[in-house]
C-alpha cells in the first residue's frame, strides 16, 4: 500500500473561523499522535480567512479507516457542522 494524501477544503460561515480553527488545531494535534498519521496540518487562506484547509498524509487506507472511527470525529462534526457552508475532500496520489 502507498501513502495516502488528502486535501480538505472547508468553507466556514462568517464569524465562525476562529472557533473552527481552534477546534481543528486540537484535532490535528491528536491526529498526529495516531498510528499511521504522517502529516496533519490546518491552514487558513490568506485571501479569505473563511477558507480552511487540512493537508493530511496517512501511511495507508487502514490507518485512515481507524482515524475515521475515533470518537472525536463524530464529536467534532456535531460541534462544527452548523459552522460550515461547504466542505470538499480530495484524495491525491504522490507521483
Amino acid at each position: 500500500m502507498s501513502r495516502l494524501m488528502i486535501v480538505v477544503e472547508f468553507d466556514v460561515k462568517q464569524g465562525h473561523a476562529n472557533d473552527f480553527i481552534k477546534l481543528m488545531k486540537t484535532h490535528a494535534e491528536l491526529s498526529r499522535k495516531e498510528d499511521g498519521c504522517q502529516q496533519f496540518d490546518v491552514l487558513q487562506a490568506q485571501e479569505d480567512p473563511n477558507k480552511v484547509f487540512f493537508i493530511e498524509s496517512w501511511r495507508d487506507q487502514a490507518a485512515l479507516d481507524v482515524h475515521a472511527k475515533v470518537p472525536r470525529m463524530a464529536q467534532n462534526r456535531a460541534i462544527y457542522e452548523s459552522w460550515l457552508a461547504g466542505r470538499k475532500a480530495t484524495r491525491c496520489n504522490v507521483p
